[in-house]
């Protein structure tokens, strides 16, 4: 038995071996963890975030860094636009400011607290809190179940953030 596949048949098999050749390839690309960041793909996030941001966008958010649970966010905030305290009941969160300053508040309670999903609250101050002028270079971590906000940025306030999930990694 003899097929004859015309010359348009195998155009359009190849057009389609072709299409699901590349989205495979997408796919794989944004599904894979990406776990460096070189200092020009640090300082185009930055430059990224100067230019995309909100004038009224408190924190302009892009992940930096992935390995599943983890995730290293880069934050960016600018004076005179604060975000609201957060408490995160399941995780830890450690900070590394990366450019800038501001001031870091922690512990204390939540004004006017709100659930924002089940794991985490959020509210428009913190009562009662400790109070620290943070740089570039700083290092903190902040314990589940501990409120935290950022107020007084001074000029721009450039942090790595990861999340820390109560028990590591899944094994």
């Amino acid at each position: 038995m003899n097929i004859t596949i015309s010359k348009e048949t195998k155009m359009r098999f190849a057009w389609v071996i072709t299409f699901v050749g590349a989205a495979a390839i997408i796919s794989a690309q944004q599904s894979a963890p990406k776990q460096f960041a070189s200092s020009a793909d640090v300082a185009a996030m930055i430059a990224k975030a100067k230019n995309e941001r909100k004038p009224d966008q408190a924190n302009f958010i892009q992940p930096l860094l992935q390995a599943a649970p983890y995730t290293a966010n880069l934050e960016y905030r600018v004076k005179g636009v604060d975000s609201n305290p957060n408490i995160h009941e399941q995780e830890a969160e450690l900070f590394y400011v990366i450019e800038g300053g501001g001031t870091l508040t922690t512990g204390g309670k939540l004004k006017d607290e709100k659930r924002l999903n089940p794991a985490n609250r959020t509210g428009t101050a913190i009562e009662g809190g400790t109070s620290r002028n943070i740089a570039k270079g700083d290092f903190f971590l902040v314990p589940e179940n501990t409120a935290h906000g950022f107020t007084d940025t001074a000029g721009t306030l450039v942090i790595m953030s990861i999340h820390l999930p109560r028990g590591g990694a899944s094994k």
